[in-house]
């Protein structure tokens, strides 16, 4: 340390001792006596009510945060495909029920059937009678077999616009922001799932109905070949050998 300021420091002492001395005792007993281990327990207090605000902060900020989860679990996906879904199920079902002469309804399709293929045909049957029934045969079966090739191109057409619904659906699935749009991005999924499913089940049956149809077509035929025979020998116009 410098001389210079040796000196100084040595004067600054000086001047505050003499004005020590120049204190009456009254006012120096007056001065207020700092409590070091007071002051030590109100600080210590003072750190333990800080650290109990920060503690409720931080739970208020986590109430706060599960409140956003919540709110993105409960967010509803701005995407909807059922009514799409739906409408191509409409279609297959209207073209179903255009089915002419033997319809899919069990109570009219058991009378029908038995109308148009008897198990036999009486002695008396004609030849008019076999022809307008063979005519309605070949109908009920020409029918099925259009029906069937319609319900194949409207499926056909269904499923190009499925893969659309698909992409979006996975897309939708993929971008959820929370476990409500999950669940109905999945659900979704698995009713166009079962939408392709029921699509498959209702050309199997169309295919099914033109496949009965034309074996029972077949199968009439020789009974009808058959009737007709019988009505022919029982008639005025069988060749008799002279």
């Amino acid at each position: 340390m410098k001389i210079r300021d040796i000196l100084a420091a040595s004067s600054v002492a000086t001047i505050l001792a003499a004005a020590a001395l120049l204190v009456p005792a009254r006012t120096i007993a007056q001065l207020a006596v700092i409590d070091g281990s007071n002051l030590a327990q109100n600080v210590l207090q003072a750190a333990r009510m800080l650290e109990q605000i920060n503690n409720q902060i931080q739970s208020l900020q986590n109430q706060a945060t599960m409140l956003q989860n919540q709110g993105r679990n409960l967010t509803s996906l701005n995407v909807s495909s059922l009514g799409a879904i739906t409408s191509d199920l409409q279609q297959i079902g209207n073209l179903m029920n255009q089915a002419q002469g033997i319809s899919f309804g069990v109570q009219s399709l058991e009378e029908a059937f038995n109308q148009q293929y008897p198990q036999s045909y009486g002695s008396g049957t004609t030849f008019p009678q076999l022809f307008a029934d063979a005519r309605t045969r070949w109908e009920n079966a020409h029918s099925a077999i259009q029906q069937t090739l319609m319900v194949q191109s409207q499926i056909t057409q269904t499923v190009q616009s499925d893969a659309g619904k698909l992409a979006t659906l996975v897309n939708a699935s993929q971008g959820a922001v929370g476990g409500l749009q999950a669940q109905q991005a999945s659900n979704q999924l698995l009713a166009l799932s079962i939408k392709q499913q029921l699509q498959i089940q209702t050309l199997l049956a169309a295919q099914g109905r033109a496949e009965a149809l034309r074996d029972a077509k077949s199968a009439e035929a020789e009974l009808e070949g058959q009737a007709a025979l019988s009505t022919f020998l029982g008639s005025s116009n069988a060749y008799t050998a002279q």
